[in-house]
């Protein structure tokens, strides 16, 4: 079992930045990709960016390129999402999951999920 644990979401204002820390813990998962994921309440997860755990190569969603970076520490077991430039259409509760390739945005590849913290960007 892997379990995640998300911190730093909060209240901020459009144009403010955030920063939300994914802390990992339990048996290794090799080289797999860690991912952050958000939903609004009655839609789908949508897939914001993922993180190779050994090769930390990265991807994201077009809707953050360039305003968010994620990126890990492995020594903290800590994958973290730097997110800049925030728009009101960024509010959702943020999840991070462990799961399988860098270029696998479904949720259902993704095995282990935390609770999730809620972001609310004003306008």
């Amino acid at each position: 079992q892997v379990q995640l644990a998300e911190s730093g979401g909060g209240l901020v204002q459009a144009g403010d930045s955030l920063s939300l820390s994914c802390a990992v813990s339990g048996r290794a998962f090799g080289d797999r990709s860690v991912a952050w994921f958000r939903q609004l309440p009655g839609k789908e997860r949508e897939f914001v960016a993922s993180i190779r755990w050994r090769a930390g190569t990265t991807y994201y969603a077009d809707s953050v390129k360039g305003r968010f970076t994620i990126s890990r520490d492995n020594a903290k077991n800590t994958v973290l999402l730097q997110m800049n430039s925030l728009r009101p259409e960024d509010t959702a509760v943020y999840f991070c999951a462990v799961g399988g390739g860098l270029l696998d945005t479904l949720p259902e590849l993704y095995d282990f999920w935390g609770q999730g913290t809620q972001v609310t960007v004003s306008s």
